[in-house]
């Protein structure tokens, strides 16, 4: 961001049990009650089957949410032009919508260790779906656009595949975040040499990949407590401060800074600007990306609601609103219709992105395309063998 059960537990959050895609999966899970002293062996009940998973409505909140917004931003792009107001929204919403995703899904990738299963539900769950939707985001675009010269270049991620990229590198690479001795000051050193780096090139995105990272390592190191601190009264009041203020600056911002700085696919020097800026720009979007996340999650409601099931599917709203974003692009919808930049066209844009979005990530969308998302391919793994005891019975 990957079934919900319709049923949750309000339950202090717990710790991940499940690495995350974009929609990351995570879970509770229960222990077998335990004998009552004295007992004998004859008379402790029958073990139970596995306890069924639970997942956190409150992490399922903050995806769905986190995708909306990440949908209705991309909608505003093309009808955002003359307006400063929309503009300055953007920018706010472009600050912090996919370092709150990055977050979450480096909080939840931090079991991964390289085993068998992990590396088997990587490959399923990450490198099958980037595969996939990079070619058919190529081939829709040589076919819907009319650009037969359209290439499929898995090494050039097109449009927003580039973050399964991302997490395909940041996934492998969390064993190493978890040795080092103070992983957020390396991963933001290589943030900044990253934006001061032009000779990085395009291949595989490597500047989100690198810009990004703090962020994804940051999830890493965070624990189940500190999204406990972030959710009290008292920060969430102070979030309603900041979000004005957040607000404010960004309008005066709009007309004065360049977009680039907030898709961190660029270096300073690519964006004609000096390379000293790109360390000062870096390390002040981190701290407004991350103070304005803090406001985000603070305000995501913790128990379930009637979107908490979406949660589930956001990898499949992710994917798929792209594809219906650049369909209206291509049949140049925004240009035919100019009323969409008005503000009566503003709302409709907006809430038509966050219903589209929504509904790709019902349930039956999610089954439709399990095929794609997160398909099942025991036949192309070597079946993993059984662990045994010391005194070589199976365990």
């Amino acid at each position: 961001m990957f079934q919900a059960p319709s049923v949750f537990q309000r339950a202090p959050l717990p710790p991940a049990t499940r690495e995350s895609e974009p929609g990351p999966e995570q879970t509770t899970t229960t222990t077998a009650p335990r004998p009552a002293p004295g007992a004998g062996a004859s008379d402790a009940p029958a073990p139970a089957a596995a306890p069924a998973r639970k997942r956190d409505p409150y992490f399922d909140n903050v995806k769905y949410l986190a995708i909306v917004l990440v949908a209705v931003a991309h909608a505003w792009e093309p009808v955002m032009d003359g307006s400063r107001a929309t503009r300055a929204l953007y920018m706010l919403v472009y600050t912090f919508h996919m370092p709150a995703f990055i977050l979450i899904s480096g909080y939840f990738s931090r079991t991964f260790d390289m085993s068998a299963p992990k590396v088997k539900r990587l490959i399923t769950g990450v490198v099958v779906p980037y595969v996939l939707f990079e070619t058919a985001y190529s081939l829709f675009k040589r076919y819907a656009d009319d650009s037969p010269d359209t290439a499929i270049s898995l090494i050039d991620p097109f449009y927003l595949t580039w973050f399964l990229v991302a997490l395909f590198i940041w996934r492998v690479t969390t064993p190493i975040w978890l040795s080092l001795r103070h992983p957020m000051l390396v991963a933001l050193a290589i943030s900044v040499l990253a934006s001061v780096s032009p000779e990085i090139g395009d291949d595989l995105d490597l500047q989100r990949v690198l810009q990004f990272l703090p962020f994804f390592v940051l999830g890493l190191l965070m624990k189940p407590e500190h999204f406990q601190l972030v959710r009290r009264r008292e920060v969430k009041l102070l979030a309603l401060p900041v979000l004005a203020a957040a607000l404010l600056f960004a309008y005066w911002i709009a007309p004065r800074m360049q977009l680039g700085w907030l898709y961190r696919a660029n270096s300073a020097q690519e964006m004609d600007a000096p390379w000293w800026s790109g360390a000062v720009m870096t390390l002040a979007m981190f701290g407004c990306a991350l103070a304005l996340t803090i406001v985000f999650l603070a305000w995501v409601p913790g128990r379930a609601r009637w979107f908490t099931v979406l949660g589930a599917g956001t990898i499949c709203g992710y994917l798929l609103h792209g594809l219906a974003l650049k369909a209206a692009v291509y049949a140049g919808l925004f240009d035919r219709y100019t009323w969409l930049s008005d503000p009566i066209g503003l709302v409709v844009v907006t809430l038509t992105a966050a219903a589209a979005v929504s509904l790709m990530c019902t349930p039956p969308v999610g089954r439709a395309l399990k095929w794609a998302t997160d398909p099942d391919m025991s036949w192309a793994f070597r079946k993993t063998p059984a662990k045994r005891r010391a005194d070589g019975s199976p365990a």
